[in-house]
Protein backbone atom coordinates (compact mmCIF):
# COMPACT_ATOMS: atom_id res chain seq x y z
CA UNK A 1 0.00 0.00 0.00
CA UNK A 2 2.51 2.39 0.82
CA UNK A 3 4.35 2.26 -2.86
CA UNK A 4 0.95 3.69 -4.25
CA UNK A 5 1.76 7.21 -3.31
CA UNK A 6 5.36 6.99 -4.91
CA UNK A 7 3.82 5.76 -8.27
CA UNK A 8 1.39 8.95 -8.19
CA UNK A 9 4.39 11.05 -7.95
CA UNK A 10 6.15 9.84 -10.81
CA UNK A 11 3.00 9.51 -12.95
CA UNK A 12 2.61 13.02 -12.01
CA UNK A 13 6.48 14.34 -12.94
CA UNK A 14 5.91 12.35 -15.93
CA UNK A 15 2.64 14.74 -17.05
CA UNK A 16 4.52 18.02 -16.35
CA UNK A 17 5.17 20.11 -19.83
CA UNK A 18 6.28 23.71 -19.57
CA UNK A 19 5.10 27.08 -17.81
CA UNK A 20 3.61 30.23 -18.93
CA UNK A 21 6.98 31.64 -18.01
CA UNK A 22 8.74 29.30 -20.33
CA UNK A 23 6.85 29.52 -23.07
CA UNK A 24 6.78 33.89 -22.81
CA UNK A 25 10.94 33.08 -22.70
CA UNK A 26 10.91 30.79 -26.32
CA UNK A 27 8.40 33.67 -27.76
CA UNK A 28 10.94 36.35 -26.79
CA UNK A 29 13.49 34.92 -28.05
CA UNK A 30 11.95 33.69 -31.13
CA UNK A 31 11.28 37.38 -31.97
CA UNK A 32 14.50 38.10 -31.21
CA UNK A 33 16.05 36.06 -33.88
CA UNK A 34 13.46 36.81 -36.26
CA UNK A 35 13.89 40.70 -35.70
CA UNK A 36 17.91 40.16 -36.73
CA UNK A 37 17.37 37.74 -39.90
CA UNK A 38 14.76 40.69 -40.95
CA UNK A 39 17.40 43.27 -40.65
CA UNK A 40 19.90 41.03 -42.33
CA UNK A 41 17.76 40.03 -45.77
CA UNK A 42 16.30 43.28 -45.59
CA UNK A 43 18.75 45.22 -47.64
CA UNK A 44 19.18 42.31 -50.45
CA UNK A 45 14.99 41.84 -50.60
CA UNK A 46 14.84 45.73 -50.98
CA UNK A 47 17.97 45.32 -54.06
CA UNK A 48 16.09 42.72 -55.74
CA UNK A 49 12.45 44.38 -55.74
CA UNK A 50 14.30 48.06 -56.98
CA UNK A 51 15.90 45.73 -59.78
CA UNK A 52 12.68 44.46 -60.83
CA UNK A 53 11.33 47.83 -60.92
CA UNK A 54 14.14 48.82 -63.43
CA UNK A 55 14.03 46.08 -65.64
CA UNK A 56 10.27 46.72 -66.12
CA UNK A 57 11.01 50.37 -66.39
CA UNK A 58 13.92 49.44 -69.14
CA UNK A 59 11.83 46.86 -70.70
CA UNK A 60 9.19 49.35 -71.44
CA UNK A 61 11.29 52.15 -72.56
CA UNK A 62 13.03 50.27 -75.10
CA UNK A 63 10.08 48.84 -76.65
CA UNK A 64 8.37 52.64 -76.96
CA UNK A 65 11.58 54.01 -78.31
CA UNK A 66 11.89 50.99 -81.08
CA UNK A 67 8.29 51.06 -82.16
CA UNK A 68 8.63 54.90 -83.02
CA UNK A 69 12.20 54.34 -84.94
CA UNK A 70 10.00 50.92 -86.51
CA UNK A 71 7.23 54.08 -87.88
CA UNK A 72 10.14 56.56 -88.64
CA UNK A 73 11.82 54.03 -90.83
CA UNK A 74 8.98 53.70 -92.74
CA UNK A 75 8.35 57.36 -92.88
CA UNK A 76 7.92 59.70 -96.36
CA UNK A 77 11.40 61.17 -97.17
CA UNK A 78 11.83 64.42 -95.79
CA UNK A 79 8.79 64.47 -93.85
CA UNK A 80 9.99 64.55 -90.12
CA UNK A 81 9.18 67.84 -88.45
CA UNK A 82 9.31 68.37 -84.50
CA UNK A 83 8.31 71.11 -82.29
CA UNK A 84 7.56 71.50 -78.21
CA UNK A 85 4.38 73.08 -76.63
CA UNK A 86 4.66 73.95 -73.31
CA UNK A 87 6.04 70.88 -71.55
CA UNK A 88 4.98 68.83 -74.55
CA UNK A 89 7.52 67.62 -76.89
CA UNK A 90 5.93 66.76 -80.48
CA UNK A 91 7.18 64.65 -83.14
CA UNK A 92 5.30 64.39 -86.33
CA UNK A 93 5.97 62.23 -90.34
CA UNK A 94 3.65 60.93 -92.95
CA UNK A 95 3.78 57.31 -93.13
CA UNK A 96 4.53 55.79 -96.03
CA UNK A 97 2.44 52.83 -97.21
CA UNK A 98 4.09 51.80 -100.08
CA UNK A 99 6.24 53.03 -103.05
CA UNK A 100 8.07 52.20 -106.19
CA UNK A 101 9.29 53.64 -109.38
CA UNK A 102 6.44 55.38 -112.33
CA UNK A 103 6.79 54.77 -116.22
CA UNK A 104 8.35 57.77 -117.38
CA UNK A 105 8.28 57.32 -121.23
CA UNK A 106 5.74 55.01 -123.88
CA UNK A 107 7.20 51.74 -124.12
CA UNK A 108 8.51 50.84 -127.40
CA UNK A 109 5.38 49.91 -128.93
CA UNK A 110 3.49 53.19 -128.07
CA UNK A 111 1.46 51.62 -125.16
CA UNK A 112 1.30 52.20 -121.68
CA UNK A 113 0.37 55.03 -119.18
CA UNK A 114 3.80 57.45 -118.42
CA UNK A 115 3.36 60.21 -115.82
CA UNK A 116 2.96 63.47 -117.65
CA UNK A 117 4.68 66.65 -115.79
CA UNK A 118 3.48 69.61 -118.24
CA UNK A 119 -0.16 69.24 -117.68
CA UNK A 120 -2.93 67.63 -115.33
CA UNK A 121 -2.45 63.80 -115.23
CA UNK A 122 -4.56 61.06 -113.39
CA UNK A 123 -3.32 57.89 -114.00
CA UNK A 124 0.22 55.88 -114.15
CA UNK A 125 2.08 52.80 -114.83
CA UNK A 126 4.18 51.18 -112.24
CA UNK A 127 6.93 49.58 -113.31
CA UNK A 128 6.63 46.45 -110.63
CA UNK A 129 3.71 45.28 -109.24
CA UNK A 130 2.45 47.78 -105.98
CA UNK A 131 2.94 45.86 -102.82
CA UNK A 132 1.35 46.74 -99.32
CA UNK A 133 -2.11 47.61 -100.65
CA UNK A 134 -4.83 44.60 -99.59
CA UNK A 135 -7.14 43.53 -102.33
CA UNK A 136 -6.33 46.90 -103.66
CA UNK A 137 -7.84 48.86 -101.86
CA UNK A 138 -7.34 52.44 -100.35
CA UNK A 139 -8.13 52.73 -96.78
CA UNK A 140 -10.98 55.67 -96.49
CA UNK A 141 -10.11 56.49 -100.18
CA UNK A 142 -7.45 58.76 -97.69
CA UNK A 143 -4.43 57.88 -99.06
CA UNK A 144 -2.45 59.73 -101.67
CA UNK A 145 0.36 59.43 -104.25
CA UNK A 146 3.57 61.46 -103.64
CA UNK A 147 6.37 62.96 -105.88
CA UNK A 148 9.81 63.75 -105.27
CA UNK A 149 9.14 65.46 -101.67
CA UNK A 150 11.50 67.40 -100.82
CA UNK A 151 10.08 69.23 -97.84
CA UNK A 152 10.42 72.95 -99.24
CA UNK A 153 7.97 75.16 -100.84
CA UNK A 154 6.77 74.02 -104.14
CA UNK A 155 7.34 70.51 -103.67
CA UNK A 156 6.18 69.98 -99.90
CA UNK A 157 3.48 66.94 -99.15
CA UNK A 158 2.42 68.99 -96.06
CA UNK A 159 1.37 71.76 -98.45
CA UNK A 160 -0.14 69.26 -101.09
CA UNK A 161 2.28 70.68 -103.69
CA UNK A 162 3.15 66.99 -104.97
CA UNK A 163 0.48 64.95 -103.51
CA UNK A 164 -3.00 63.43 -104.99
CA UNK A 165 -5.38 61.70 -103.23
CA UNK A 166 -5.67 58.11 -105.12
CA UNK A 167 -8.75 56.95 -106.59
CA UNK A 168 -8.04 53.81 -107.82
CA UNK A 169 -5.05 51.25 -107.83
CA UNK A 170 -4.35 47.94 -110.44
CA UNK A 171 -1.94 45.71 -109.72
CA UNK A 172 0.37 48.01 -111.74
CA UNK A 173 -1.50 51.08 -112.11
CA UNK A 174 -2.58 53.85 -109.83
CA UNK A 175 -5.33 56.59 -110.89
CA UNK A 176 -5.65 59.85 -108.92
CA UNK A 177 -7.38 63.11 -109.18
CA UNK A 178 -5.99 65.09 -111.61
CA UNK A 179 -2.59 67.04 -110.88
CA UNK A 180 0.11 68.54 -112.60
CA UNK A 181 2.92 67.39 -110.35
CA UNK A 182 5.78 70.31 -109.96
CA UNK A 183 9.18 68.26 -110.23
CA UNK A 184 10.14 65.02 -111.76
CA UNK A 185 11.75 62.54 -109.67
CA UNK A 186 15.27 61.75 -111.23
CA UNK A 187 15.45 57.58 -109.96
CA UNK A 188 10.97 58.12 -111.26
CA UNK A 189 10.23 57.40 -107.71
CA UNK A 190 6.55 57.81 -106.09
CA UNK A 191 5.19 57.32 -103.01
CA UNK A 192 2.10 56.32 -101.33
CA UNK A 193 1.17 57.45 -97.98
CA UNK A 194 -1.70 56.78 -95.77
CA UNK A 195 -1.80 59.94 -93.73
CA UNK A 196 -0.03 61.65 -90.53
CA UNK A 197 1.09 60.17 -87.22
CA UNK A 198 2.33 62.55 -84.31
CA UNK A 199 4.23 61.14 -80.59
CA UNK A 200 3.53 63.45 -77.68
CA UNK A 201 5.37 63.28 -74.60
CA UNK A 202 4.53 65.63 -71.81
CA UNK A 203 6.25 64.75 -68.38
CA UNK A 204 3.71 66.87 -66.50
CA UNK A 205 1.31 64.58 -67.24
CA UNK A 206 3.80 61.81 -67.30
CA UNK A 207 1.91 60.19 -70.52
CA UNK A 208 3.52 59.47 -74.15
CA UNK A 209 1.08 59.34 -76.71
CA UNK A 210 0.31 58.18 -80.51
CA UNK A 211 -2.11 60.43 -82.93
CA UNK A 212 -3.11 59.21 -86.17
CA UNK A 213 -6.16 59.24 -88.32
CA UNK A 214 -6.37 63.01 -88.78
CA UNK A 215 -6.26 65.44 -91.54
CA UNK A 216 -2.92 66.48 -92.86
CA UNK A 217 -1.56 70.41 -92.16
CA UNK A 218 0.29 72.42 -93.45
CA UNK A 219 1.53 74.06 -90.05
CA UNK A 220 2.31 71.02 -87.48
CA UNK A 221 -0.66 70.35 -85.49
CA UNK A 222 0.58 70.26 -81.52
CA UNK A 223 -1.49 68.25 -80.34
CA UNK A 224 -3.59 67.31 -83.73
CA UNK A 225 -7.43 67.63 -84.27
CA UNK A 226 -10.01 65.30 -83.95
CA UNK A 227 -6.65 62.32 -83.95
CA UNK A 228 -7.30 58.71 -82.94
CA UNK A 229 -5.04 58.29 -80.10
CA UNK A 230 -3.09 55.50 -77.88
CA UNK A 231 -0.64 55.78 -74.46
CA UNK A 232 2.15 53.86 -75.14
CA UNK A 233 4.34 54.51 -71.75
CA UNK A 234 2.84 56.50 -68.32
CA UNK A 235 5.82 57.59 -65.90
CA UNK A 236 7.26 59.85 -68.22
CA UNK A 237 9.76 62.34 -65.86
CA UNK A 238 11.32 63.40 -69.00
CA UNK A 239 11.75 63.42 -72.47
CA UNK A 240 13.66 65.02 -75.57
CA UNK A 241 12.83 64.67 -79.84
CA UNK A 242 15.37 65.79 -81.97
CA UNK A 243 16.03 65.82 -85.55
CA UNK A 244 19.00 66.81 -87.55
CA UNK A 245 18.90 66.69 -91.38
CA UNK A 246 21.89 66.23 -92.92
CA UNK A 247 23.13 69.62 -94.33
CA UNK A 248 25.29 68.45 -97.39
CA UNK A 249 23.46 65.89 -99.07
CA UNK A 250 19.98 65.95 -97.92
CA UNK A 251 19.96 62.69 -98.26
CA UNK A 252 19.64 61.07 -94.98
CA UNK A 253 18.37 62.56 -91.14
CA UNK A 254 18.69 61.21 -87.71
CA UNK A 255 16.40 61.43 -84.86
CA UNK A 256 17.26 61.86 -81.72
CA UNK A 257 14.86 60.19 -78.96
CA UNK A 258 15.62 60.32 -75.20
CA UNK A 259 13.18 58.80 -72.93
CA UNK A 260 13.54 58.78 -69.13
CA UNK A 261 10.45 56.79 -67.14
CA UNK A 262 10.21 56.87 -63.10
CA UNK A 263 8.07 54.95 -60.78
CA UNK A 264 8.70 55.23 -56.97
CA UNK A 265 12.80 55.92 -56.21
CA UNK A 266 13.72 54.36 -59.44
CA UNK A 267 14.05 56.06 -62.53
CA UNK A 268 16.04 55.16 -66.21
CA UNK A 269 17.15 56.94 -68.96
CA UNK A 270 17.05 55.41 -72.59
CA UNK A 271 18.96 57.54 -75.39
CA UNK A 272 17.87 56.43 -78.92
CA UNK A 273 18.69 57.02 -82.99
CA UNK A 274 16.89 56.40 -86.21
CA UNK A 275 18.27 57.16 -89.04
CA UNK A 276 15.76 58.34 -92.07
CA UNK A 277 16.17 58.06 -95.10
CA UNK A 278 15.60 61.39 -97.38
CA UNK A 279 16.01 59.63 -100.71
CA UNK A 280 12.90 60.92 -102.37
Amino acid sequence: MRSRPSSRRAMFRRMVGFTLVEMIAVIVITAVIAGGVAIFIRSPMQGYLDSVRRAALTDVADTVLRRISRDLHGSLPNSVRVTTVGTTNYLEFLAMRTGGRYRANLDSGGGGNPLVFNLADSVFDTMSPLSGLADDVIVNNSDRVVIYNLGIPGADAYNGDNTSVITGTGVSQITFAAKTFPLTSPGNRFQVISGPVTYGCDPTTGFLMRYWGYAIAAAQPAPPAGATTAVLAQNVSGCQFTYTANAVAQRVGLVLMKLTLTQGNESVTLSYQAHVSNVP
